[in-house]
């Protein structure tokens, strides 16, 4: 399996149970913290997809790195003020390590067209 299929395959997971996620907090922060959230995983989704298909991939995955950074922030922020309980948090992070790992051996590598 090439690498840039995994990476897909394990976004679009991570990317579910985080809209699950997303789609439990309060209405109140739904305009704000919710929305963000759910863009930059949607962000990153799209990089991946435009990394795949592009003859130069390093902007596109540098591009889904940044996204990753992004939710690492916003997701600490949520944990902080208890919209995403500990056991979220943690498993949110593990997921991000790993997906900031596979996106820098992507582009180590040098896949993509």
């Amino acid at each position: 399996m090439i690498s840039e299929v995994p990476m897909f395959l394990f976004w679009s997971d991570f990317l579910k149970w985080l809209l699950n996620k997303t789609g439990k907090f309060p209405k109140s922060i739904r305009f704000t913290l919710t929305s963000r959230i759910d863009n930059f995983a949607l962000d990153v989704l799209e990089a991946i997809l435009e990394a795949r298909y592009a003859k130069n991939s390093k902007p596109h995955l540098k591009k889904a790195s940044m996204g990753i950074n992004k939710l690492r922030v916003f997701l600490r922020i949520a944990y902080e003020l208890k919209y995403l309980d500990l056991k979220g948090y943690e498993f949110a992070s593990r997921k991000l390590d790993e997906a900031g790992k596979m996106t820098g051996g992507w582009m180590k590598a040098g896949s993509g067209k």
